[in-house]
């Protein structure tokens, strides 16, 4: 199966803690770690695992930074196709992680993406039989329709509601107002919104409706950093592997509760062995 993202990356840095310090305060933790991650990376990561391979359109800085987080991605699976922006730094995220799992994110700097002028293989697109986009312009949205199936993130609202691009799938969290639907045309078919732990809720656009209820985690939870993201990879392999609405969320709710249970986006991800028995025990692949 032919996978592709089309989004950004931030070099992230991680600082588990008991809890967030409060104004003025100072706390202490013993560690540290980094990762290229971000919604496109960590999405593209996920459909590698499961699809066999990802190719990940992407833009990076002229830096250090970008040329780190190139790498990394290329160990963790990916097949990367970079364009580094001159003068530009990679943006950088600061990520507190604490004691009950929750993430809190600041990001650094500009947003830096692809765009359909760059000189990457957006022919390639044609041949791919799912598309998660997550960051872009008009022209890199339309590239990415020659998919079989495409699914976009409801991040990108404004953008969704000028190109006037046919989505199969738009997927988002019904709690955060910025990624909550806003009607555009042509209206995707399916509109995914994600409730947490309480699952979520979808409508296709001929008007059938549905809710999936969240997965069980496969251990303890240690941070919900990339469960998000992780979701939308497995919404995006499960559609595009022809499965119907049900069992591709189904899918899509292990993604990001095994994503729960690692630390950081890649050390528990469902991976392809997982897919054949429910009962499969996800493996640290980090």
């Amino acid at each position: 199966m032919r996978t592709a993202v089309v989004g950004h990356l931030e070099w992230t840095e991680f600082l588990p803690v008991e809890r967030l310090p409060r104004q003025g305060e100072i706390v202490e933790t013993t560690e540290c770690f980094a990762e290229a991650a971000g919604g496109g990376a960590v999405a593209a990561v996920q459909l590698a695992r499961l699809a066999g391979e990802c190719t990940f359109y992407t833009a990076v800085g002229d830096d250090d930074n970008g040329r780190r987080a190139e790498q990394r991605l290329g160990e963790l699976g990916l097949q990367v196709a970079a364009v580094r922006r001159e003068g530009k730094p990679t943006r950088r995220a600061f990520v507190y992680l604490d004691a009950d799992g929750e993430r809190t994110i600041t990001t650094i700097g500009e947003r830096i993406h692809p765009v359909r002028s760059d000189a990457l293989p957006w022919e390639e697109l044609e041949r791919a039989d799912a598309v998660y986009f997550v960051a872009g312009d008009a022209g890199a949205l339309r590239a990415a329709r020659g998919a079989g199936v495409l699914v976009a993130t409801a991040r990108i609202a404004s953008l969704l509601e000028t190109a006037g691009v046919q989505l199969d799938a738009l997927v988002g969290s019904a709690r955060d107002a910025g990624e909550r639907y806003r009607p555009f045309e042509p209206p995707p078919h399916l509109v995914v919104g994600t409730s947490g732990a309480e699952g979520g809720s979808w409508q296709a656009a001929e008007g059938r409706t549905g809710k999936w209820a969240a997965a069980e985690l496969p251990g303890p939870p240690r941070d919900a950093y990339g469960a998000g993201d992780s979701f939308a990879g497995g919404l995006t392999f499960g559609l595009g592997d022809g499965r119907p609405v049900d069992a591709a969320l189904e899918l899509a709710a292990r993604c990001g509760a095994t994503c729960m249970t690692g630390r950081g986006p890649y050390e528990r991800q469902l991976v392809r062995a997982d897919l054949q028995g429910a009962g499969a025990n996800p493996v640290e692949n980090g």
